[in-house]
């Protein structure tokens, strides 16, 4: 794949589109309601998140990209409105095409999971219109703005704001500036998508407005080809869950991209990270970019994301491994934070003891395999947590790392030993813990107890401390001092 994931640092895109916020609550299920057939949820955290065009923002942003959203949403600091002005004002997000419209509710959309389980969603929404006033205004911008951005996304979710008239004036404005229009449809009439450069509608979506039932490979090129006939776009990209994605162009083959087997733990938000990655695939490219291998980037980034719970974004260091071949199946080990958090949740459910330690691992020694392999044996799962280059500077002075992050994990991940590696910046290491929430975290018998980092969030949950009796008066420091002096 020819599209270097570096250039995104300079691609300008424009979202408009339906905003919403996606509120999660995190609990766990003990009994059943005395009033009514129905699971207690004991709620154990909460947060809240960009959702609807405000997830491809954020997948954008995590990409790296400079990015302007337009909208219409609720007025108010303490209401879903504000939350998404801070949420974006976070992220560095340009906002200057908002419009705050008080007699509107900016939509929210709260899911209740209990363990790896999605219960129950409650949706607060209009889907009234936008007024003729404000799709002047949201238009105004786009003509005063369209030249600072590389590619324009407009993302539908039927929430009133891609009103026909709004959708048209936009295109056309687009199209007159040469600039490249994605489109992700919702609705049964993908028409007022005309002049668009491509609409990325998956499998249900497509056969419902093609109005061809989807059951086997030759309905849905069946569906494709007339949604391109009937349509004026120039590309149809259907996205097809685990079948992959087929794009159909214009007096060329139906080409299919097909997805590597992943779990999957949610779909939330995978339409929202291919048009994101579409976009940007496109952006960094030369003006005919290659839409192919941009699509085939989007798939392999929508397969990244739906291995995540809830409404999650793609970073470049997961595109570049999922798109680097693993060596002897090393690279599989190696997990952000935002991988481990479904991972910990599927390995409880599944009635697993996860262990986790954690340390700089800056030269490896006889006292690090016995600390890893006593570690293992004492659960399921071997969750290592490795100090990234600044951390170990920080702890071990201007000198150190002698070996650097990228080099440590794969040495780590080589052992039999461990089953995933993580890497955390300075003083995030609590952070981690509290995500993983292992069963188990252990040290070397050269701390203690009450010296461990992060002991009170284990024992909080349930979980202990164990010390790893180690022997040999050995370490790092004392081996790389060594090895500078000659001896």
């Amino acid at each position: 794949m020819n599209i270097d994931l570096s250039s995104f640092d300079k691609c300008r895109i424009l979202v408009i589109g339906d905003l919403m916020i996606d509120e999660y609550l995190w609990g766990e299920v003990e009994r059943i309601s005395p009033e009514a057939p129905v699971q207690v949820v004991s709620v154990v955290r909460d947060s809240s998140t960009l959702g609807g065009a405000g997830n491809v923002v954020n997948n954008l942003v995590a990409l790296g990209a400079k990015v302007s959203v337009a909208s219409v949403i609720g007025a108010g600091e303490s209401a879903a409105g504000g939350l998404l002005l801070k949420l974006f004002k976070d992220l560095g997000v340009d906002t200057t095409g908002l419009i705050q419209d008080p007699t509107r509710s900016t939509t929210k959309k709260a899911r209740i999971l209990a363990g790896h389980q999605h219960v129950l969603r409650i949706d607060r929404e209009t889907k009234q219109e936008i007024s003729q006033a404000h799709v002047a205004r949201l238009v105004q911008f786009v003509k005063e703005r369209i030249h600072s951005f590389n590619v324009v996304l407009l993302s539908d979710y039927g929430k009133g704001l891609l009103t026909e008239i709004l959708l048209r004036q936009v295109i056309d404005v687009a199209n007159q500036n040469k600039k490249t229009i994605v489109v992700d449809p919702k609705g049964l009439n993908f028409k007022k998508y005309a002049g668009a450069t491509a609409i990325t509608p998956n499998k249900k979506e497509a056969s419902l407005a093609a109005g061809i039932e989807i059951v086997d490979d030759v309905s849905l090129i069946a569906a494709g080809q007339r949604l391109l006939q009937d349509i004026p776009v120039q590309k149809v990209l259907m996205t097809c869950g685990k079948e992959g994605m087929v794009l159909f162009e214009h007096r060329k083959e139906p080409f299919r991209i097909s997805v590597e087997a992943r779990q999957v733990f949610d779909v939330s938000g995978a339409g929202d990270t291919v048009l994101a990655v579409l976009g940007l695939g496109l952006a960094s490219g030369p003006p005919e970019a290659d839409f192919r291998q941009a699509a085939a980037l989007a798939n392999v980034a929508a397969g990244i994301v739906v291995g995540k719970v809830g409404t999650a974004t793609v970073s470049r260091e997961e595109l570049h491994r999922a798109l680097e071949p693993a060596v002897d199946g090393l690279a599989a080990k190696q997990k952000t934070l935002s991988d481990l958090i479904p991972i910990a949740e599927r390995l409880r459910a599944e009635g697993k003891t996860i262990v986790m330690t954690n340390g700089c691992f800056d030269l490896l020694h006889i006292g690090h395999i016995k600390l890893l392999s006593a570690s293992k044996k004492m659960g399921d799962v071997l969750i290592v947590a490795i100090d990234d280059d600044e951390s170990v500077k920080f702890l071990k002075g201007e000198e150190r790392p002698i070996i650097g992050a990228q080099e440590r994990l794969r040495i780590i991940s080589a052992l039999d030993s461990v089953d995933y590696v993580t890497l955390f910046s300075t003083k995030e290491l609590e952070h981690v813990i509290e995500a993983v929430r292992p069963d188990i975290l252990t040290k070397g018998s050269n701390y203690t107890t009450e010296t461990v980092l992060g002991r009170e969030i284990v024992e909080r949950s349930g979980g202990r401390v164990v010390l790893i009796p180690i022997t040999e008066a050995v370490s790092s420091t004392r081996i790389i001092n060594q090895i500078k002096k000659g001896n």
